[in-house]
């Protein structure tokens, strides 16, 4: 960790940090959660528990003069037994919005899966280090931090060459997303490349991103912190972890996604939400899952293993998604006016994956990202769009 004798050291609090529900005290500092405690007992698996503590959009903000800047953090690194760890996770710093800087932390916490079907792994404790950034532009600004997105992060603290504030509210509107591994940001090399940071910095609102890899099943303690989550916009990716996990049949896809909106509805009854049903992918358009790894070619990649067959006895593919997200938004729509629909297939289409392949046939490239996240941006926050200057 960083021991510069004229560095002004201060603790990492919880009014340093947006884009998260909750934080937990550790031994080291703080631990950003993207679900509250009583979500997080409800947990039914490590995939999950991993996933919401991974500090997908969250951030430090504050407020300085400083030009160099210190974060001191405990990571906790996954890596998968038998493949090359992955690069360590890369902190952006933003000032006034624009990204300035990136570092990334040696050492930390490694958690080794040792099966990827079950997500099994083994723990082995680390040291904390420290994110560096110097030669910042002098002068009072607004600084961001992004943490790295697939990384467990404990935030310890700062150690700058003048004093620091939390960032004060600019009154920029709250948008509240929920989706899968690809609003996580699977395959983005850098925290504010995910697709909903860029939708957000280009809709010039504050994200809160609650996309979960592997892990938006339609649960309703899910349903329950988004309802209990201040917002102004909202919107609600639906489908592919049904499919790929084999989760669901269509007789209990459709009444789950009318809770889980039922759910948000009794906190936000007017806010406008956005229900977005799934991305194009050829591996499960009209292939049940479940989904398995395959290393055939020496490279992971993912195959949907389901029989095609098996549809009209209720199993579910992303063509039969799209048609009953579609379906409850035009029965719902009648009644609430704030509802909204966008086909994924208009987030990224034949046309986007004839440029932009996913490159393990399930998550898009970094281009791929950016594409999502410049086409959300056009129709979803520009005028004419379901967030185009609404408040909730």
């Amino acid at each position: 960790m960083s021991t510069g004798q004229n560095l002004i050291t201060t603790p990492v609090t919880a009014d340093h940090l947006r884009g998260h529900l909750d934080v937990e005290e550790t031994a080291h500092g703080l631990l950003p959660h993207r679900l509250p405690a009583r979500a997080r007992r409800q947990i039914p698996d490590d995939r999950l528990a991993v996933a919401e503590a991974q500090p997908s959009g969250v951030r430090l903000a504050f407020r300085t003069r400083a030009t160099t800047v210190h974060l001191d953090t405990l990571p906790t690194k996954r890596v998968y037994r038998g493949f090359p760890p992955p690069p360590d996770g890369v902190y952006d710093l933003l000032v006034e919005g624009r990204l300035t800087a990136q570092a990334t932390v040696d050492g930390g916490n490694v958690r080794t899966v040792t099966d990827m079907r079950t997500q099994t792994a083994e723990f082995t404790p680390g040291p904390a280090g420290t994110a560096r950034f110097t030669g910042l532009p002098g002068g009072e600004k607004d600084i961001e931090i992004w943490l790295p997105h697939t990384e467990m992060t404990e935030v310890i603290a700062l150690r700058t060459d003048a004093p620091v504030e939390p960032a004060p509210d600019r009154g920029r509107r709250v948008w509240l997303h929920h989706g899968s591994s690809i609003s996580h940001g699977s395959n983005a090399v850098f925290p504010s490349a995910i697709w909903p940071a860029l939708a957000a910095s280009a809709g010039d609102v504050e994200l809160v991103n609650l996309g979960f890899g592997g892990s938006a099943m339609v649960d309703p303690f899910t349903a329950r912190a988004m309802r209990d989550t201040p917002a102004d916009l909202i919107s609600v990716k639906l489908g592919i972890n049904v499919v790929n996990a084999d989760a669901m049949r269509l007789r209990a896809f459709a009444p789950a996604v009318h809770g889980f909106l039922d759910t948000i509805r009794e906190g936000h009854p007017t806010t406008p939400l956005l229900l977005v049903s799934p991305l194009l992918c050829p591996t499960h358009e009209n292939t049940p899952g479940p989904l398995m790894p395959d290393l055939s070619d020496g490279a992971l990649k993912f195959r949907a293993t389901g029989d095609p067959t098996e549809t009209a006895a209720g199993r579910l593919t992303l063509t039969i998604v799209r048609d009953v997200l579609a379906d409850i938004v035009a029965q719902r729509s009648a009644e609430d006016p704030h509802l909204h629909y966008l086909d994924g297939l208009d987030l990224y289409g034949e046309s986007d994956h004839d440029e932009f392949p996913l490159p393990d046939a399930i998550h898009p490239s970094p281009e791929g990202h950016r594409r999502i996240g410049e086409n959300f941006a056009r129709l979803v926050f520009a005028p004419g769009g379901p967030f185009a200057g609404t408040t909730g």
